[in-house]
């Protein structure tokens, strides 16, 4: 007996998208979550951090304010996320990209790319950084990306012969934290270079090797 109603030989019939209540809320919460962080961005990169309020931030997203605390928690969780396409994109050029930073390059050498990419990364998000840092005690190390440059810096001292490459790479990057490089522009008036030249020789010469500069 044959079907007449039924598809045709040899096709394929088209995925059934199943939507339900929760997935209409999660495509919700994740628009919802754009918007604050698009008009989050906008306040920021226009006032600043601090003198941005989250009843601000829901009025330019169109939104509630408790949407926003539900998308980002607090000011520090707020700035963690502003901060993540930059830290993203560090750490592609760290896996990704080319030597020094990237592989290929002795340990000493992507050492102190790093702290160079790592410097300029300061410089442009130091705000941010600072809000993350000051978030209660040791909130800089419980941070997701500490733990990424922290296994960096480890496996690069691993490489050049160190025996207590944890130890060292939380010393090197003690050094690279926001409150330390606000002070040494904002107070002391060190340049951006000075800075870098300072820490990029400090890790050299903790891994082994010479610097290269351009």
């Amino acid at each position: 007996m044959s079907l007449t109603n039924g598809p045709q030989s040899g096709s394929i019939p088209a995925p059934l998208e199943i939507v339900t209540a929760a997935s209409r809320t999660r495509a919700d919460a994740r628009r919802n979550n754009t918007r604050v962080l698009d008009a989050a961005r906008r306040l920021v990169a226009s006032r600043g951090l601090d003198a941005v309020t989250m009843d601000e931030i829901a009025g330019a997203a169109g939104v509630g304010k408790g949407t926003v605390y539900r998308a980002v928690g607090s000011k520090a969780g707020l700035a963690e996320a502003l901060l993540d396409d930059a830290e993203r994109a560090l750490q592609h050029r760290m896996l990704r990209g080319a030597p020094p930073l990237g592989h290929g390059a002795p340990a000493h050498q992507r050492l102190a790319a790093f702290v160079s990419a790592y410097v300029d990364f300061l410089d442009g998000n130091v705000d941010l950084l600072m809000a993350t840092e000051r978030w209660g005690q040791g909130a800089r190390f419980h941070a997701g990306a500490y733990a990424f440059w922290h296994s960096h810096v480890a496996h690069l001292l691993r490489e050049a012969g160190h025996a207590d490459p944890a130890l060292l790479a939380h010393a090197l990057l003690a050094p690279l934290s926001a409150d330390l490089y606000h002070h040494l522009r904002a107070r002391l008036g060190a340049s951006k270079e000075a800075i870098r030249a300072t820490l990029t020789d400090l890790a050299v010469a903790v891994a082994g090797g010479s610097a290269q500069r351009s």
